[in-house]
């Protein structure tokens, strides 16, 4: 049975636990920068990830990543049972990409989507950067919102997404189905129905459009990300908030609730020590 924290009485119509940013004047000469983290491998971050027009990859390297393949599930099936970094070109898609492919978590074919666990990358970011993903495939990063979206239209897919807290305990949340919409949509997010012991904190921003500190697409009447710190698909603003700030120990002490948090495990006030998001194809999809 999914274990729930204690919930405060509430108004019917208003969301668990959604984080809701005070109303009052914003000054209109906020600079866009995030002051409480700072990329510590600025070197690595300041680029996005590896992208390359397809055919135009380089010759062959005693680290060059296998591939390339339409997801990591068809890795898996051509006999890649290991974990590491793959290329990956999904279908009706121009460009390869490079992604974690997790084959260990059971049954494998697991395409990484998004991974923090230790504060080294900034994600306190813009729409562009958020577009085309950042960080580094090994450690924390983005994957971006453009090779989502390309991935998760080639079929049916199924998110997953595992939280650990620091004292060791970990959960998971998985949505039977999993695609974004075009940019001309503002990758619009489409989630199916959930199952897992974490606790439902993706569903209420179903439907709901991507925003990053330079494009409000929230239902808010300021910019959740300039107070969650991160790039989401907020509402108003928050049941989750996997790209917020990393705080080391759990709980943290912020003007604002822009830690790494699951609104249903652990609260908006304690920022999660591993989040990893990762989708992997679903045939048996019930939307």
């Amino acid at each position: 049975m999914p274990q729930h924290p204690p919930q405060r009485p509430q108004h019917p119509m208003t969301p668990v636990r959604a984080y809701h940013p005070p109303t009052y004047t914003r000054n209109s000469n906020n600079q866009i920068t995030n002051e409480i983290q700072s990329d510590q491998n600025s070197k690595a971050l300041l680029q996005p990830l590896p992208t390359m027009a397809y055919g135009a990859q380089s010759s062959s390297s005693t680290d060059k990543p296998s591939g390339p393949f339409k997801d990591c599930l068809h890795a898996l099936e051509e006999g890649h049972a290991t974990s590491g970094m793959y290329l990956v070109k999904p279908e009706n898609a121009n460009r390869l990409m490079q992604v974690w492919c997790d084959q260990r978590h059971d049954p494998g074919g697991w395409t990484v989507i998004q991974r923090r666990l230790d504060g080294s990358v900034n994600f306190f970011r813009n729409w562009e950067t958020y577009k085309q993903g950042f960080g580094n495939i090994d450690g924390e990063y983005w994957l971006g919102l453009e090779h989502i979206y390309w991935l998760t239209n080639q079929g049916n897919y199924k998110l997953l997404v595992t939280l650990e807290d620091w004292s060791g305990r970990k959960t998971f949340a998985e949505y039977a189905s999993f695609r974004l919409e075009p940019e001309t949509e503002f990758y619009k997010l489409r989630v199916g129905r959930y199952h897992g012991n974490a606790g439902d904190s993706l569903t209420w921003h179903n439907g709901k459009q991507f925003t990053t500190l330079d494009r409000d697409h929230d239902m808010y009447t300021g910019n959740c990300a300039h107070y969650q710190k991160g790039g989401w698909w907020y509402n108003a603003c928050a049941h989750s908030n996997l790209n917020g700030v990393w705080y080391r120990g759990g709980h943290y002490r912020s003007r604002y609730q822009d830690g790494v948090y699951w609104a249903e495990f652990r609260g908006g006030a304690y920022s999660l020590k591993k989040v990893t998001m990762m989708i992997r194809p679903n045939p048996n999809t019930y939307h």
